[in-house]
């Protein structure tokens, strides 16, 4: 006879369950609330007048985060199904369910609770004695922004719109005073429409003034070096006359463009192959001595990475150590931010660009006119000094741990953990989302490697 287990799902259980039972003794949940009870966070916003509800314990809030964020949950209304359904948040909250409401708040008001947490994982790892800062690896990786592209308007179209959208609201107040003279029934629909069209020219109005701004920022930033052109000229000229100068413009041109849904994102090309998208570039620094932990964080508006080599470096802690090398691809090549560095004794091998095609060439088996173009030349003495000193042995083997290391990294948080479009909304809540997205990136490596070793 075919034997089956019983399955009975009117009996109730006879006596309290363990949940510790349910959830396996290697998983990663352990790991997180032990690592936690370890740090000492201060900064976490709590009610201190202890009015209205009960709290949840802010500890156990950034634990479910971790936990959730780790393993691809990231919507705040998943993290509340993820309570009831599954076994290992339900033992992490013990078997408490917090709404999406107070999961989203708690996210967007303790950024400053997940940066310190991120520096504890990072001493944690220096403890257990699996992070060596010296080496690290820079990229940066375009995430798309929390708006859709087509919500982009230019500085022109949003004077038209405006200008149409005033008018019809003037239209529509003179009908919906000649509709109270007569007493319509229907007094509430022209109102709607009034306040539908007011809201619409307000925020057309607040894309222009953002445009301007960003005008009156760029000529703030170009005016010294227009000054030290027209300085130049007049000692190199006197009182001659040559080609004009032209001053930086403060007036923003018609084609500028502003997102009126996140005004901090902007238009950027993810790859060669796609097209644009409304983004923000984030970059990371990751340890390449083997780890393979992040070791700092940040967003940056900018699509391109070459002014941002100083402020990742940066943005590693000092407290789990002093960066000694940094390896870097030619996207960030700028002498000020090497010298930057350099006048801070760390030594950057930064690919120059002049040989990359090169060095495909050599398992390149395309005839010789399928091949477009040759490889640049490198002019600039700091480059041809670069360019040496990654042809070294020492040059070429230290260089070789970039692409092992740090591409990985966005590889595992974008196909593995999921991640691929920030939620929030706005520069600093970005930044604040992709720490605590590297910081579950952190929990979940400084784990495997834990497990590896034991």
């Amino acid at each position: 006879m075919r034997k089956f287990i019983n399955i009975d799902r009117e009996t109730p259980m006879l006596l309290p369950h363990d949940l510790r039972e349910w959830v396996p003794e290697d998983d990663m949940v352990h790991f997180i609330i032990e690592s936690m009870e370890g740090m000492k966070l201060e900064q976490f916003k709590v009610n201190e007048r202890g009015t209205g509800s009960r709290q949840y314990p802010p500890e156990m809030m950034l634990e479910l985060l971790i936990y959730c964020y780790a393993n691809g949950i990231f919507s705040s209304r998943r993290i509340e199904r993820a309570t009831y359904r599954d076994i290992a948040v339900r033992y992490l909250t013990a078997d408490t369910h917090p709404d999406h409401d107070t999961i989203a708040t708690f996210r967007r008001e303790n950024f400053e609770a997940v940066a310190e947490c991120f520096v504890g994982v990072l001493e944690l790892a220096r403890t257990l004695k699996l992070l060596k800062v010296g080496t690290v690896s820079i990229d940066g990786t375009k995430v798309k922004a929390n708006a859709s592209k087509y919500k982009n308007v230019s500085y022109e179209r949003a004077g038209q719109i405006h200008d149409q959208l005033e008018r019809e609201v003037k239209e529509l107040l003179k009908k919906a005073e000649e509709a109270d003279s007569r007493e319509q029934e229907d007094g509430q629909t022209l109102p709607k429409e009034i306040a539908h069209r007011e809201n619409l020219r307000q925020k057309m109005e607040a894309a222009r003034r953002e445009i301007e701004e960003r005008a009156r920022e760029r000529a703030k930033a170009e005016r010294a070096g227009y000054e030290c052109k027209v300085a130049a000229r007049e000692n190199r000229c006197g009182k001659r006359k040559g080609k004009e100068i032209k001053p930086p413009e403060e007036e923003p041109k018609g084609t500028e463009q502003v997102n009126v849904v996140d005004k901090d994102s902007r238009l950027m090309k993810k790859n060669k192959r796609s097209g644009y998208e409304q983004c923000y570039n984030a970059q990371a620094v990751v340890d390449a001595d083997g780890a393979q932990l992040v070791l700092g964080a940040r967003v940056t508006q900018c699509a391109s990475d070459s002014n941002e080599l100083a402020e990742d470096v940066r943005a590693v802690p000092e407290s789990v150590g002093k960066v000694e090398r940094v390896l870097a691809d030619s996207g960030y090549v700028n002498e000020t931010q090497v010298q930057a560095l350099e006048s801070d004794e760390i030594d950057v091998y930064m690919a120059t660009g002049a040989e990359s095609k090169q060095c495909r060439r050599k398992y390149d088996y395309r005839p010789e006119k399928a091949v477009k173009g040759e490889a640049r030349a490198v002019k600039a003495q700091w480059l041809k000094r670069m360019k040496a000193k990654l042809e070294t042995e020492t040059g070429r083997a230290l260089y070789a741990r970039r692409k092992q290391t740090v591409e990985p990294v966005f590889g595992i948080i974008k196909h593995c953990m999921g991640f691929r479009q920030f939620l929030l909304r706005g520069l600093k809540k970005v930044a604040g989302e992709w720490q605590l997205v590297t910081t579950a990136y952190n929990f979940k490596r400084l784990w495997n490697l834990k497990m590896a070793t034991e």
